[in-house]
């Protein structure tokens, strides 16, 4: 069997050693106590507990973040970590996988965790009828082998080196075999918080769990308030009239009186964040390659880029693998503004104009209403007639994403290609949200997925990108960084994730009050 290290934890000592030697003071300790209050966006009045369904921020950092666990988690400085599992190990072609889990942990019901709760979590994601963006993750799972209470062995179809890393996702949330819909109804996890209630779309109480397994490393808040505060005026406002101590997605037409604040700290990551218009490909004039790559001609990115994220980002290449992804194609030619190609490709169509609805709303990203008018403005030049629908924020995710013909959307990116992609581009995954189907893509994924080589899986990742990016059926217009904002009565151990917003989408667990 290889034995996977989880790295860091030297490097971490050497960097606390260096610092200590060079007579600077070290940063202070965390210490329990006090209530953190969030105000949040993306909030829903359809939110529940199960973690098949979360797709917006407001779930994902209070049930990821908080009540419920994942086998293994992203660290803050980008490793792979255990958490419900100690360790793992996987024979030489990555196909069998042997996971120890940890003893002595207890649901917020009393209930052990161990093995049969493992089992019964990933089923839920592969039962009949079950509608999980994590399906097909789960899906290349052929078995699962209790060992015993605290050991499992997964076999799956192919091989896949990044099989720890998908066991962190969000959606793979640990629940009590048997009392899973009592879980789901109350929000039973094993994490940090339990829930104390839960209104959805409006507010979460939690308090903190007494003798929890991370206990001295992590939850330092002994109360934890999540408010639903999806407009961004008035959740700028709460955080600088001390409403909250922390909020997401910073509103940057706001930026400079939250700078001006001196009670207020701006934090900022690049990650890999992708704001987009993904087009179903399925449907005319989509279906029509000529149609998709004239409109990708049709987008001026860096007007984007300016003008929405004032400069908070970088301009994209229609492609989802982001700056701090590990093989991230950045020398690939670049998809820029040029309208008049974008005439010609119609030409090639046998179209002398286009008139295309475009749904968007600031539900699917701060700005995304503006983003879409830019994208009517500068697509006119190229005798394209962009109708921008403005839809609601409430139920956008189910209303109009995988709904409308084209709309406005944003992906927080994956720690790692592979997970990027098979959530997204493989074909027949529930969130594929253009269809897009080619043949050379799906065999190259999963040829890269199981290959063990650093420098063909970059080739293989290389040409997948070049292929998103010449016939895919998302606009990729720009990269955002995460720019959250919080008190300065929060403190932090000085090193931020960035795999998603708000330190990871676990600020609840990791910071503390100074």
């Amino acid at each position: 069997m290889m034995s996977i290290s989880r790295r860091g934890l030297l490097k971490t000592g050497a960097a606390a050693g260096v610092l200590a030697a060079t007579g600077l003071p070290l940063r202070a300790e965390p210490k329990r106590g006090g209530m953190l209050r969030l105000g949040i966006a993306g909030a829903n009045t359809s939110d529940s507990w199960d973690g098949r369904t979360h797709s917006d921020s407001y779930m994902i950092m209070t049930a990821h973040g908080a009540v419920f666990d994942c086998l293994t988690e992203v660290s803050a400085s980008g490793e792979l970590v255990g958490e419900l599992a100690e360790s793992w190990e996987a024979s030489a072609d990555a196909k069998t996988w042997t996971f120890k889990l940890r003893q002595g942990v207890t649901f917020h019901n009393g209930k052990a965790f161990g093995a049969d709760d493992v089992i019964a979590s990933l089923n839920m994601h592969t039962a009949e009828g079950a509608k999980s963006a994590a399906k097909p993750l789960v899906s290349a799972i052929t078995e699962i082998k209790k060992v015993n209470d605290h050991e499992i062995v997964f076999t799956l179809a192919a091989g896949n080196a990044d099989f720890p890393f998908l066991m962190s996702d969000y959606h793979l949330l640990m629940f009590p075999a048997g009392q899973i819909d009592e879980a789901i109804a109350n929000g039973i996890g094993t994490g940090l918080y339990k829930v104390e209630s839960f209104d959805p779309g409006v507010r979460t109480l939690l308090s903190r769990v007494d003798g929890h397994y991370k206990d001295g490393k992590a939850g330092w808040f002994d109360q934890i308030e999540v408010i639903a505060i999806n407009d961004s005026s008035a959740r700028m406002n709460a955080l600088m009239t001390g409403q909250v101590d922390a909020v997401n997605r910073v509103d940057f037409k706001t930026e400079a009186l939250l700078k001006a604040n001196p009670n207020v700290e701006i934090l900022e990551v690049t990650g890999n964040q992708h704001f987009t218009f993904p087009m179903l490909t399925k449907l005319d004039p989509f279906s029509n390659l000529k149609v998709r790559q004239a409109l990708k001609h049709a987008i001026n990115r860096q007007e984007m880029v300016d003008k929405i994220l004032l400069g908070h980002g970088a301009v994209g290449n229609d492609h989802p693998i982001g700056p701090a992804n590990q093989y991230f194609a950045s020398d690939l030619p670049q998809n820029d503004y040029d309208p008049d190609k974008a005439k010609a490709l119609l030409a090639e169509a046998g179209l002398d104009g286009l008139s295309v609805d475009l749904s968007a709303s600031d539900g699917a990203f701060q700005g995304a209403v503006d983003a879409a008018q830019l994208y009517q403005a500068s697509a006119k030049a190229a005798g394209i007639n962009i109708n921008v629908v403005q839809e609601p924020a409430d139920g956008y995710w189910s209303n109009v994403w995988l709904k409308k013909p084209w709309c406005a959307c944003y992906w927080s990116g994956r720690a790692t290609e592979d997970w990027m992609f098979s959530s997204a581009y493989e074909k027949g995954v529930p969130w594929n949200d253009t269809g897009w189907e080619n043949d050379r893509f799906q065999e190259l994924l999963l040829m890269a997925r199981a290959e063990l080589d650093s420098s063909k899986r970059k080739e293989m990742y290389t040409e997948m990108q070049m292929l998103c990016s010449s016939e895919g059926g998302t606009v990729v217009p720009m990269y955002a960084n995460y720019v959250d904002a919080h008190s300065t009565k929060l403190a932090n151990s000085g090193t931020i994730g960035n795999v998603f917003q708000m330190d990871g989408s676990r600020m609840m667990e990791r910071w503390w009050m100074a």
